[in-house]
């Protein structure tokens, strides 16, 4: 069982603020801490509800083959739980430490520039992993990536990827460009990626959808791309314009 202050202590992990000072974060769900156990993340303890125990034995035998397993009433739980129907199980992983990608691996990266909606990192973070793109950068002015809702939107993908965390999201594609990667910058307004002569080295940046791209990652794109538009829809979410640009680059 877990004592109040215990109880408390991981309930402020669903807090940016908390999670950067203690380097924690939570996962919840069977699949996704199926997942997270299995990842090379480190796990701290995995948390059951008392329901969640009796009705799935055999599960957290294995847990606790893995890690230290704590199950507390169902009430408790649901004061950790970010959902509002818990499935009952939840793990505290440790936030790795920082990742760098090498500028001179050959391939795809996808970068996101102040992307603030957590569904949408989720689902670019899930779409990358489905097209086998490994390295990720993200802007630090972008949602938090272990934030809950941007962990349940991966479905697990967070914990295939390497994702590179910049300060200065500029300053990193630069080097990449040092290194001969081309920076394909996406915008309302650029070359139809139908018709573009694609790269299969090359960083694909995303950016915000209300204000698009900053000038200053204009100004060191070697093009601009866009999606052709048909119908009479204002614009693309930014999720779903990631996996069509993705999809043909991959082709």
């Amino acid at each position: 069982m877990l004592t109040k202050r215990e109880l408390k202590y991981y309930t402020s992990l669903n807090k940016v603020k908390y999670r950067k000072i203690e380097q924690k974060f939570i996962v919840e769900g069977k699949r996704l801490v199926d997942e997270a156990v299995e990842s090379n993340f480190d796990c701290e303890v995995i948390i059951a509800s008392e329901s969640f125990a009796k009705t799935n034995t055999e599960k957290i035998n294995k847990y606790k083959h893995r890690t230290i397993v704590q199950t507390i009433a169902d009430n408790d739980f649901s004061t950790i739980a970010d959902t509002q129907t818990p499935q009952g199980v939840l793990a505290i992983m440790e936030i790795p430490l920082q990742r760098y990608i090498d500028e001179t691996k050959k391939g795809l990266v996808v970068a996101l520039e102040n992307i603030s909606d957590p569904g949408n990192v989720g689902t670019i973070i899930r779409t990358c992993d489905w097209f086998g793109i490994n390295d990720i950068i993200i802007s630090s002015n972008s949602v938090d990536i272990y934030n809950p809702k941007v962990i349940r939107s991966t479905m697990g993908s967070l914990f295939h990827v390497n994702i590179q965390i910049s300060e200065n999201i500029v300053g990193t594609l630069k080097a990449f460009k040092q290194k001969g990667k081309k920076i394909f910058c996406a915008d309302m307004n650029g070359e139809n990626i139908y018709d573009f002569n694609k790269s299969k080295s090359a960083v694909l940046v995303f950016s915000n959808e209300a204000s698009g791209p900053t000038e200053r990652l204009l100004e060191i794109a070697d093009s601009i791309i866009t999606i052709p538009k048909f119908g009479n829809a204002e614009s693309l979410n930014v999720a779903t314009a990631t996996a069509i640009v993705v999809s043909e680059f991959a082709k």
